[in-house]
Parts: C-alpha cells; sequence; structure tokens
C-alpha cells in the first residue's frame, strides 16, 4: 500500500494528551497523521474461496496479518469499490484495523451472536463470514439511518442468517437474558483514531466528549454483560486513543462485574499491550477537577495484570488506523443444549402450505410456488431453515431459531425473498445476491472483461442470444458471482437491477 504525505491539523487539547501518553513515542505517532491511510478490502467465502479470488483478483494485493481474508490493496492504482465485484458482494471495503476485533471474537457455525452496535456493517458480514450461514446473528443499531445501510450490506453480501434490528442496547438487555454465545461492543466513540481517515472527525472532537463516550461505553457494556450466556465471549472495541473509553472502560467493567475476566490472547506484528496505568486516568481527571465519582466507583482495586491483556494497534506501529481491543470471558459453562432466555421465544415460520391458508391472494402465491419450482434447482424452502414469513407484502425466509419479531423494530428477518405484488410474485435483490449460480436454473453469465457488466448495472437491456427459446427469470452473473436478476423475453435479457443502486 502506497503512503503520500498530507497535512491533518490535530486538537491542541488531543497534542498534549498523547504527548503525555507516548513521550519520546509522541514524534513517529504525530508522523503518521501526515501520510496517506492504509487501505484494504475483505473478501466474502460465503461466494468465492481465497485461493481463487487470489488467482482472478485485479487488484494488487497483500494480507492483512490479523484477518486470514483481509487484503491491503493500492489506494493510488486500484478501485475496487467500482469494479463489479463490489456490487455483487465479493468483497467488503474496509479499514484494515477494524477487521481485529472479529478475528478474535472466534464466531463459528450455529453460534448465537449478537453485533450490539454494527453500523455499516463491515465486522457483522464479518461476522457472517465464519459462521458460513448457519446459526443466528443479531445485527443491532440504534440510529434508524445507519440500521438501513447495515441492512444492505448485509444483503449485498448475501447473508442468510442475520436479523437486523433498531433498538437500544437496554431494550435488547429486556428481551435476551444470557441468550448469546458471543456479542461484539464496537462501542460508539470519540474517534480519535479514524482522524487520518476522516478529517470530519478532528473537528467534532472534545474531551468533554470523550468523556460523554465513556459514559455511554459503561452502559452498553453492562446490557451486553446481561445478554451474555455463561462461558460466553464478549470482545469490546473502540476506534479512539482515549484511555478513559479504552483502558479506563474496561478496568470500570471488570470493578462492575466480577464474573468475567480478560482473557490473554496472542498479539499480531505491531500489537501491543493496553497500559495498565492509563486506567486511572479518568479518575485521576475527575479528582482534580474536584469531583466525588471515585468515592462511588474506585479505580483503586484494579488488577493492573489484567488491563494488560488489552490489545492496542497504533498508525505508527501497524498498517492501519488507531484500535483499540479487549477479550473478555464470561465466567461459567452450560451445557450443549443450552438456549438462555428470548423474552418472546423464537420466531415460528411458515410452510408454504400454511402460507397459501394465511395468503387471500391466491394468485400470487401460486406465482411464488411457480418461480420456486422454474428458477430453483434445489427449493430453499426445504433447507435447514426457519420457515417463511410474511411482513406486509414482504416474505422472508428466517434462520432456524431465530428469537421473535414480537416487540422489536426489525428492518430484515433473515433472508427476503421478494414482494407479494398484486397477482405476481417479484424476487428480491436479496435472493438473488444470496443464491449461487449451481442454485438456479437459468444463469446469464456476464465477464468484468467486457462492458455488458457495467451496462447491466446502469440498468440497461442486454442481447440475449436464445436459441433455445428460454424465458423467464434468470440470474445474473459477473465471471460467476450472482449480480441481480434479468427477466428474458425473446431475445432480450429485461434488466431487474434495482435502480437505486444503478450507477
Amino acid at each position: 500500500a502506497v503512503m503520500e504525505e498530507k497535512q491533518i491539523i490535530l486538537p491542541k487539547d488531543f497534542e498534549n494528551r498523547m504527548q503525555g501518553m507516548l513521550k519520546e513515542a509522541y514524534p513517529a505517532f504525530v508522523d503518521s497523521y501526515n501520510k496517506e491511510k492504509y487501505q484494504a478490502l475483505r473478501l466474502n467465502p460465503l461466494k468465492i474461496q481465497k485461493d481463487d479470488f487470489l488467482n482472478k483478483a485485479p487488484f494488487e494485493l497483500e494480507e492483512v496479518p490479523w484477518e486470514k481474508n483481509g487484503f491491503y490493496y493500492n489506494g493510488n492504482t486500484d478501485q475496487p469499490g467500482k469494479h463489479p465485484y463490489h456490487m455483487a458482494g465479493v468483497y467488503y471495503i474496509q479499514e484494515p484495523s477494524a477487521m481485529a476485533p472479529v478475528a478474535y471474537l472466534d464466531a463459528k457455525p450455529g453460534d448465537k451472536i449478537l453485533d450490539m452496535c454494527a453500523a455499516p456493517g463491515g465486522k457483522s458480514t464479518q461476522i457472517a463470514s465464519y459462521m458460513n450461514g448457519e446459526g443466528i446473528l443479531v445485527s443491532n443499531e440504534i440510529n434508524p439511518a445507519r440500521a438501513k445501510i447495515l441492512s444492505e450490506n448485509v444483503e449485498r453480501m448475501g447473508i442468510r442468517n442475520a436479523m437486523v434490528t433498531n433498538e437500544a442496547p437496554k431494550k435488547l438487555a429486556e428481551i435476551f437474558d444470557e441468550y448469546f454465545d458471543k456479542i461484539l461492543v464496537d462501542a460508539p466513540c470519540s474517534g480519535e483514531g479514524m482522524f487520518r481517515k476522516n478529517e470530519e472527525a478532528c473537528t467534532e472532537w472534545s474531551l468533554e466528549n470523550v468523556e460523554l463516550c465513556a459514559t455511554r461505553q459503561d452502559e452498553i457494556l453492562d446490557c451486553a454483560a446481561d445478554m451474555l450466556r455463561p462461558g460466553g465471549r464478549l470482545v469490546y472495541s473502540t476506534c479512539t486513543f482515549a484511555p478513559a473509553e479504552n483502558e479506563g472502560s474496561i478496568a470500570r467493567f471488570l470493578d462492575r462485574h466480577s464474573d468475567f475476566e480478560l482473557l490473554e490472547v496472542p498479539l499480531y506484528e505491531g500489537m501491543e499491550h493496553g497500559i495498565p496505568e492509563w486506567s486511572y486516568f479518568s479518575c485521576k481527571r475527575e479528582e482534580a477537577a474536584g469531583s466525588d465519582v471515585n468515592k462511588e466507583q474506585s479505580c483503586e482495586n484494579i488488577d493492573d495484570k489484567r488491563i494488560e491483556r488489552t490489545i492496542r494497534l497504533w498508525p505508527h506501529k501497524v498498517k492501519g488506523e488507531g484500535h483499540f481491543l479487549a477479550v473478555l470471558q464470561k465466567s461459567g459453562e452450560v451445557s450443549e443444549d443450552y438456549e438462555g432466555f428470548c423474552k418472546y421465544g423464537l420466531e415460528k415460520g411458515m410452510s408454504l402450505a400454511e402460507l397459501k391458508n394465511k395468503v387471500s391472494d391466491k394468485t400470487s402465491i401460486s406465482d411464488f410456488e411457480s418461480f420456486t419450482k422454474e428458477v430453483l434447482k434445489d427449493n430453499i424452502l426445504e433447507s435447514d431453515n426457519g420457515g417463511i414469513i410474511l411482513f406486509g407484502e414482504q416474505l422472508y425466509m428466517i434462520p432456524k431459531g431465530m428469537p421473535s419479531t414480537h416487540n422489536l423494530k426489525v428492518l430484515r428477518p433473515g433472508l427476503h425473498l421478494g414482494t407479494m405484488k398484486k397477482n405476481r410474485f417479484e424476487p428480491s435483490h436479496a435472493l438473488a445476491l444470496a443464491l449461487r449460480p449451481g442454485e438456479v436454473n437459468n444463469v446469464c453469465e456476464l465477464s468484468s472483461d467486457t462492458n455488458d457488466a457495467q451496462a447491466y448495472i446502469n440498468g440497461q437491456t442486454l442481447n440475449y442470444d436464445n436459441s433455445e427459446s428460454k424465458k423467464g427469470w434468470f440470474l445474473i452473473t459477473i465471471d460467476g458471482y450472482s449480480l441481480g436478476w434479468g427477466k428474458l423475453a425473446g431475445n432480450i435479457m429485461k434488466n431487474h437491477y434495482p435502480k437505486g443502486l444503478r450507477r
């Protein structure tokens, strides 16, 4: 990854604090802000295997040490965000340091995992890549606009087993009690580690905001603690350098939750341990200001060695931005058939026969049934899933064991199959992106070496050699990766790529 010189004006209070923290290492730290950021992408194993990707990747790549599917690319010569592979969900463009927390989450197929602060979706889609479509991933975001972006990225990556919610952590904690096997808290923070990537973060920063973020992080972590099952793993991360939000947040959490411990995990090249002394940073600042906060909650009883097990990524030490993470485990263990408590139980999906009895518009149901038989080689409704549910006119296939949607703001309850329009069924773009060419009967194969793929993304119709006199729905693919739907009539492939995604 090529680095170029640039100039960023850092907040003065931030500079003063960092000088006190880093001392002789401060010049190297500051110098990193005058260089261009590293850029990376993470391939999607739900769509492509690593070796296949490396054989056909149109970019100059270098592996990210802590993520097996992560690769740096040359931002001066390559533009992967404009390549059709990006639209097909073959990879996700993600800041390299931001890939580290999920690498320590140890997500596995069959897990029940909560990503509590998930937008825009980089870490959620990374978690899903390790789950391989098995288990339940609840991806939550409190901000409605950001939750919509999260849902769109889950869709683009072809994820079938995710439930996207738009709730406050406290609301989730009222519904789930010791339910999840693993929880990621990529906490809202003051964003100091993103100054080089996003210069607007500099103008929005203040010492007061650091303290506000630290208080919010305490509340979020307490909610996570309640929702994690005994023996479960909690990974906490931020993209800031502020001790009050990093070592301080973990120290305060351990002080409140004696049933948690920091796990000792291996570091990758360039990573460093957290600094125990910094866990008292916010307490000392409060004392200097005459606050009596510490009379109620003391930082002095924290075991320093535990804080050393936290991890820092510095921009002058690794090829990435500033990040912090901690790997925690809840005490206890559970049996193999442990379920945890979900206030409203599990969502009950319907079979196709049950759906027919519920819906008054029998024509659209028949059209949906015909679609599954004519388009899909193996009916996905007969695979190991939780059945189908109807949200208004929207049809979803839910993952097996998905929590009930009752009293939850849900944007995406599993895989969106399509829309039950009057007298017809319209398959969704999400379904196209989740399918592989081998799962459908008719495929229109486009090549990234021609202009056809870009023409399709632009919304144009395509000419098709229809010597076999076929008709109906086709899966449009780019070099073998699903891109969207087309509908063949004669020799013309009508374009069903969503208008909102067209260029």
